[in-house]
């Protein structure tokens, strides 16, 4: 079956040859031109990606990824013409999955799809094993992992983590006690041609520290290995 993607951007020109080239590659390709339409459609048939401009009318590319994020877990890849960094920040809070910077090549565009469906397809069959009924949890504590709802609980309390949170966390879990490089966390979680930078694995350890830690200036779940990355205790 071929996999679904939405193209939001409403740009003419830009959005029916972004369809055009998508289509050639045998996805199935739908489209809207503003951010409230681009909603309606996500939510009437989820995507298995998303290819979101940033300046759209009505609603402006960062408000769309955000509420979406709150019920896809799709792979969303935002295209802007600005190159400001607070942008990619802001839309690595929202729950961006990649950038690319206008104007850019479609060989690079495709290949930056094509590894963020890779990935998700990678993801589900390192983790099918763990979601089977003999092991639906990895449990640490007062810490749990829910494999089959994609939740996490802290002391039977669920936490509210985004999805790139959710990844990372149980990629982590999974080489509970290895220690990882930032390097091969981006790699992993994210993407091999990702291009956000290694600084992308630090926000969001900084962020699961927040939810997970007693004391986030102190971790003891998620530990800093100076000069090597980062080590899950548990």
């Amino acid at each position: 079956m071929a996999e679904k993607i939405l193209v939001v951007e409403d740009e003419l020109v830009l959005r029916e040859t972004l369809m055009y080239n998508l289509v050639r590659q045998g996805y199935e390709v739908s489209a809207a031109a503003d951010g409230l339409q681009a909603v309606a459609m996500a939510r009437q048939a989820p995507p298995d990606l998303i290819l979101l401009d940033i300046m759209l009318p009505k609603m402006d590319g960062f408000e769309v990824c955000r509420l979406l994020r709150q019920e896809l877990r799709a792979p969303i890849i935002m295209l802007t013409a600005r190159t400001d960094e607070v942008d990619k920040v802001v839309g690595l809070e929202v729950g961006a999955d990649d950038y690319l910077t206008k104007p850019f090549s479609m060989r690079e565009l495709l290949a930056r799809v094509k590894a963020q469906l890779r990935r998700v397809r990678l993801l589900r069959e390192e983790f099918a094993p763990e979601t089977s009924p003999s092991a639906p949890q990895l449990c640490y504590g007062d810490l749990a992992l829910d494999l089959e709802r994609h939740e996490v609980y802290l002391c039977g309390e669920p936490l509210a983590l985004k999805p790139k949170e959710y990844e990372l966390l149980v990629y982590l879990a999974h080489h509970r006690g290895k220690v990882l490089s930032r390097e091969r966390l981006l790699e992993e979680v994210w993407g091999w041609d990702f291009s956000g930078g290694s600084r992308t694995v630090d926000v969001h350890i900084r962020w699961l520290r927040e939810k997970l830690e007693t004391d986030p200036a102190d971790p003891v779940r998620i530990v800093t290995v100076r000069g090597a990355g980062y080590r899950f205790e548990g």
